[in-house]
This record gives C-alpha cells, sequence and structure tokens, in this order.
C-alpha cells in the first residue's frame, strides 16, 4: 500500500504500477480532478493555480504533469518552481489565485511525492471538498479545453523573497533586537528547499548562518523527519562553531525544530510552547493543537489566562478549530507554527521569526529559555500495517479495555491518565497506526508506548 488517497491530497512512492505507487499517470488524474473540482467550485471566467514544489528528486517530473494537466483544462499556472509550502500558501492570496498545489511528500523519504492541494485561501481543503476531489478521480467524466482556451503557465520566482518580507513586516517580529543580538545559527536544511528559505530570512535578520545540508539537490542526507535520532551531524556543528543554536526543517519547510548551543534537541513539540510563550505575552488568548501534542502548551496557555483546546490530528482540524475559538496562536506539536496574524497555514519562517524575537528579548540561552518551560516527555512510535489488518476493529478494542479513563474518539483513541496520555490512531500520509504518549520522564513515555505495541500486536492475533 503505497499510494494514499485522503482528504488532504494524494501520496505515494514514484514508480510501480498505476492505482498502486504514485505514478505519471495517477498525478495526471488526481490533478484533473483538482481543476474539474475548482472550475465547478468557483464558476468563473478565468482561473489560476499556484504551483510549487520541494526539492525531492520527483519533483520536476511531478510539478511538469501537473502544471500541464491543469492547462490543458483551461486553467492558468503561476510556477513558483522550488518554494516551501507556506510560501505556496502565502503566494495564492498575493496572486489572488483560485488555489495552489505544492508537489511535496513532507518529512517522507526521498521515494515518496504528493499532491497538497489548497482553496482560495491558501488553506488545505476541508474533508467535504477532498471527498468531492477524490470522487471526481474515480468518475472519468472530465471535460478538457479546447486548443484555443488552453492555459498559460508564468514563472515567478520571487516568492521566497516576498514571503520574507511578509514575515519581517510582522508586528512582533522585533528586527532590531534581533539583529542586535548577534546570534550565530547552523542550518540544517536537509537538501531542500529549507536550504534556501530560512538562511535567506536569517541573513535579513542579521544573523550569522553556517548552513549545514543546504544545497536543495533532493539528495536527504538524513531521515528528513526532524527527530533527535536523525541530527547528530547537527548536533556535531552546533558545538564545533560554538553556535548559539540549531535549526532543522522538514523538506517543504512547514515543520521546525531547534537544538540547543550544546547540542541538545529544544524538542520538537516545544517549539510551538515558546512561540505560544512569546505570542500571548504580547497578545494574551487563546491557543490550539492537535490530540497528539504536548500538555506543555496548555499550562503556557493558562499561565496568561488563556484557554487551550485539542483539535483531530491534521492541519485542517486545528486550522479549523483555531477559527472557531478565535486564538492568538495554534499549530501542531510537530514543530507546526501557525500564526493568524501571517496566514493559516503551518509555517517554519513565521516560527524562526517568533523565536528569534522571543530569544533576542530574554537575552537567554536556548537551554535556559526551555529550562522555563514544564518537562513532559514525549515517545512517538509506529506500527506498518499489513493487508486486511482492521485497524478499526483494534481501536474499539483498545477503547473497550480503557472504557473506565478519560478518553476522546474524534480522532482514534486518546487515553488520558493522571501524568500521562497515549494517542493511537491511523496516520492519514502513511500506512502505519502511529502511538503516541507522554509522561513527566522518557523512560515512562517509552514504556507506556511499548506496552500499547505489545497490546496492539496481542489483538491482532486474535
Amino acid at each position: 500500500m503505497t499510494l494514499i488517497k485522503s482528504i488532504s491530497g494524494i501520496r505515494g512512492t514514484i514508480g510501480g504500477q498505476v492505482g498502486d505507487n504514485l505514478t505519471p499517470i495517477d498525478a495526471v488524474k488526481f490533478a484533473s480532478a483538482y481543476g474539474v473540482w475548482l472550475k465547478e467550485n468557483r464558476k468563473k471566467e478565468n482561473y489560476k493555480v499556484v504551483v510549487g514544489r520541494d526539492a525531492r528528486i520527483s519533483g520536476k517530473m511531478m510539478q511538469n504533469l501537473v502544471m500541464n494537466t491543469l492547462i490543458g483544462l483551461g486553467i492558468d499556472v503561476v510556477d513558483l518552481g522550488l518554494s516551501t509550502t507556506p510560501t505556496v500558501e502565502v503566494a495564492v492570496t498575493l496572486e489572488h489565485a483560485d488555489g495552489g498545489i505544492i508537489l511535496t511528500a513532507s518529512h517522507n523519504p526521498k521515494q515518496w511525492n504528493a499532491l497538497k492541494l489548497l482553496n482560495e485561501k491558501g488553506e488545505f481543503l476541508d474533508a467535504i471538498e477532498g471527498e468531492k476531489i477524490l470522487n471526481i478521480a474515480e468518475s472519468d467524466t472530465m471535460n478538457f479545453a479546447e486548443v484555443d482556451d488552453l492555459g498559460k503557465i508564468t514563472k515567478n520566482k520571487a516568492y521566497i523573497d516576498l514571503h520574507i518580507i511578509e514575515v519581517l513586516d510582522l508586528d512582533l517580529v522585533n528586527v532590531n533586537d534581533i539583529e542586535a543580538a548577534k546570534f550565530k545559527v547552523v542550518v540544517d536544511g536537509v537538501n531542500s528547499t529549507g536550504g534556501i528559505a530560512i538562511p535567506l530570512l536569517l541573513e535579513r535578520l542579521g544573523v550569522e548562518v553556517v548552513k549545514l545540508y543546504c544545497e536543495p539537490n533532493g539528495e536527504f542526507p538524513h531521515n528528513p523527519e526532524p527527530l533527535k535520532e536523525h541530527l547528530t551531524d547537527l548536533s556535531e556543528e552546533v558545538k564545533k562553531h560554538n553556535a548559539d543554536f540549531g535549526i532543522v526543517v522538514d523538506p517543504d519547510v512547514d515543520r521546525l525544530a531547534f537544538m540547543d548551543e550544546n547540542g541538545n534537541m529544544f524538542g520538537e513539540e516545544y517549539t510551538l510552547v515558546a512561540c505560544a510563550d512569546y505570542v500571548l505575552s504580547k497578545t494574551p488568548g487563546n491557543t490550539v493543537s492537535n490530540m497528539s501534542s504536548t500538555r506543555a502548551l496548555r499550562d503556557v496557555t493558562e499561565k496568561y489566562g488563556g484557554t487551550y483546546e485539542a483539535s483531530a490530528v491534521g492541519e485542517v482540524n486545528v486550522v479549523d478549530l483555531m477559527k472557531k475559538n478565535k486564538v492568538v496562536i495554534g499549530g501542531e506539536g510537530n514543530g507546526g507554527i501557525i500564526y493568524p496574524d501571517s496566514h493559516y497555514g503551518r509555517d517554519a519562517l513565521v516560527g524562526v521569526a517568533l523565536f528569534l524575537s522571543l530569544l533576542a528579548e530574554r537575552q537567554m540561552s536556548v537551554s535556559a529559555l526551555r529550562a522555563t518551560y514544564p518537562d513532559y516527555f514525549m515517545s512517538k512510535k509506529k506500527i506498518q500495517l499489513t493487508p486486511g489488518l482492521d485497524v478499526d476493529g483494534i481501536l474499539k478494542e483498545i477503547e473497550t479495555r480503557y472504557q473506565n479513563e478519560q478518553l476522546t474518539t474524534i480522532d482514534g483513541v486518546k487515553i488520558d491518565f493522571a501524568e500521562s496520555w497515549a494517542h493511537l490512531r491511523k496516520s492519514n500520509t502513511e500506512p502505519i497506526i502511529r502511538i503516541y504518549t507522554e509522561a513527566k520522564s522518557q523512560n515512562e513515555a517509552d514504556t507506556l508506548a511499548d506496552k500499547f505495541i505489545e497490546e496492539i500486536g496481542a489483538i491482532a492475533k486474535l
């Protein structure tokens, strides 16, 4: 199972059989479905879609397939080329476009790619609209443009710079204090477009940049998910260069993690906690993250008199609850910062600027900043799915076994214990069951996760 069709887009491994993997035919099919949906949804004379990609090896091929499919439907395309997911989101609104497509498989390894689909607000589609596109793709009733009505492709390579200008113009980004602090930072761009965008942003803020894996050639030097076990090279470079801290992003630059001056992880979960701490100190209000995110955000929010609420996993679910609760900042514990004063999308550039503003204001080291937050430890594990496995039945059995605990079932099963929690859910983007746990020590979190892995294994064999 390497082709995953979901409301958030179409994702799969390159090559192989049509319908089983992400082949050129699948790319054309789903780009066509998106274009047909767009025209049915917008009902206008002319249509425009912004398209960009991360640096993965298959990106240029996939982007060309998608763009030429759209012009075949009579839709004009703004080609950003190498870009970031948040940059494409920002470009959709600046271009007054009808939608956007990003060619990226986010944190997945290089053999993966995906079509991420945006609406006219530069935001991911909700479940209803996503389902419509999946239905169109299976219908084979698409009607393409005649020769005089074909769309046009216009290249625009300025949007990373325009995105940076938007970030620097945010009221809470304190450019002067950041420049005065004279930070030195190591950036791991995982040889994708973060290697372009993050150093450019830092240089505009007067930060001395040490580049590590910032060549956007798509040859990921390590597993591109920004977790501690993948970042030994960044740790060594931070210590070697006596840097103030390290930054790592995923290939499409919507996830952000920091490393302190000693080469230790700040904690991907604490990226949002720190940025929220800064924003709430200036503009008190409410926050939202997803159910798999740390309790530390709740603690920081309540310190400033706000209310915290958790959504189902998935950016579109987080954004929906953020809008309902009129929050000042939110996001996902995987290092995804969503700051409504900028736009409703996870944005590592915004996160970097807010984090630097906080550090410059507090005038403390990254390790000292981390020590100011409550200590929670998380374990993130997964179980590979095998064909025919009844995941829903397994989760229902877990729910029954723990019915006397505090349960939340809007997205898999989350079990809240007094000093810890466990969240078990089927991934939207990979053929796996995710098992996230959090406790007061790493050992407790790991032990709790292993306990549920064993329990699921036993249930699956019944």
